[in-house]
């Protein structure tokens, strides 16, 4: 037996000699490793036809030379793999024919298209463009505005208060009052961020973009209001918009006013973005309350001025056609990629 094991051995490795790929090396392993009709399983499973005495010499044989057809399969293997590697290597690795690869170029989001061209346009009026803290005090967001402790205007805003008495600003307004407390007039600015409240449904959420626009010098007057909001209305939209003054209230105005545009998607003859009234509201304005000029330290029998303030939200869902605010804040690559820069 122990004859035996030595052939087999010295028969695998003439054979392993010719062997060309790795096929070839795993049919010779089956020849002689199989557990059912390899060559040393047969061996094996015939030591219990030997002597008591003669079994365990002729099994040690053979255990042997499985252990070295094992590791000589293992070192042609890895021959084998590095030679084809390289046989693959050898070729041409740039097929001319293939199709180049498309470069994936970044692009503005829409809310920054738009918020780049409202303040192109207002810079083109004269205006300056201001900022100012997310995080605000009371001071600056109500009480400079003519909204004291207590005042029903304060519940309208579903404010995020912070620790310390500080809280997320509700609209952009503290930066107006932060310019005027900063300067002396003439003053013509706008102020556009992020501002923060609680709401959030397919139009509203609880951050949003928000441009306030403010002029403050002697005799400003609510035609110059009009007349700049149609401007800019006209510059953003189409220079056929119409727009559309409505009696409103805001504590920080007076008198006050909503604002409206002729719908955008159906020119003013009427369509379900508009409800069939061919207008859209925009914001609101007003001329600046003598109460906010006392806050910031300004003689409201001197100077007048006007406010105004809408959502680059709104603007952007209006000129684009989105009909769910939730869209702008999802990243969602298959959406943005639909309004190229």
């Amino acid at each position: 037996m122990e004859t035996d094991a030595e052939q087999i051995r010295s028969e695998f490795e003439s054979e392993l000699l010719r062997t060309a790929n790795s096929q070839a090396l795993k049919d010779l392993r089956n020849r002689y490793l199989s557990r059912k009709n390899g060559r040393l399983s047969l061996a094996l499973r015939g030591l219990s036809k030997l002597p008591a005495a003669k079994r365990p010499h002729a099994g040690q044989a053979l255990n042997q030379a499985r252990q070295r057809i094992e590791t000589l399969l293992a070192e042609r293997q890895q021959d084998l793999e590095t030679h084809e590697s390289s046989q693959q290597q050898s070729g041409d690795p740039l097929d001319l024919t293939l199709p180049g690869r498309r470069l994936l170029i970044g692009q503005a989001h829409p809310l920054t298209q738009v918020r780049h061209q409202v303040e192109s346009v207002f810079r083109e009026l004269g205006y300056r463009i201001e900022t100012g803290p997310e995080i605000e005090t009371d001071f600056h967001n109500f009480e400079a505005l003519n909204m004291p402790e207590g005042h029903p205007a304060r519940d309208l805003q579903d404010t995020f208060f912070t620790e310390g008495g500080y809280l997320l600003r509700t609209h952009t307004s503290p930066v107006q009052v932060r310019t005027m407390m900063s300067r002396k007039p003439p003053i013509r600015m706008v102020a556009i961020g992020r501002v923060f409240r609680r709401d959030s449904d397919i139009s509203h959420s609880p951050m949003f973009h928000q441009v306030e626009g403010l002029a403050v010098d002697e005799r400003v007057t609510f035609a110059d209001l009009k007349g700049t909001i149609a401007a800019f209305c006209q510059r953003v939209f189409s220079p056929d918009t119409k727009i559309r003054l409505r009696p409103s209230y805001f504590p920080f105005v007076e008198p006050g006013a909503e604002f409206d545009i002729s719908c955008a998607l159906c020119s003013g003859s009427g369509c379900p973005t508009c409800k069939r009234s061919g207008w859209i509201e925009m914001g609101g304005a007003g001329m600046v309350h003598p109460a906010v000029f006392r806050a910031v330290g300004y003689d409201p029998g001197t100077v007048s001025g006007f406010a105004f303030g809408l959502g680059i939200d709104r603007i952007a869902m209006l000129k684009l056609g989105i009909n769910d605010i939730r869209l702008l804040f999802e990243n969602d690559l298959r959406f943005l990629r639909q309004f190229p820069q």
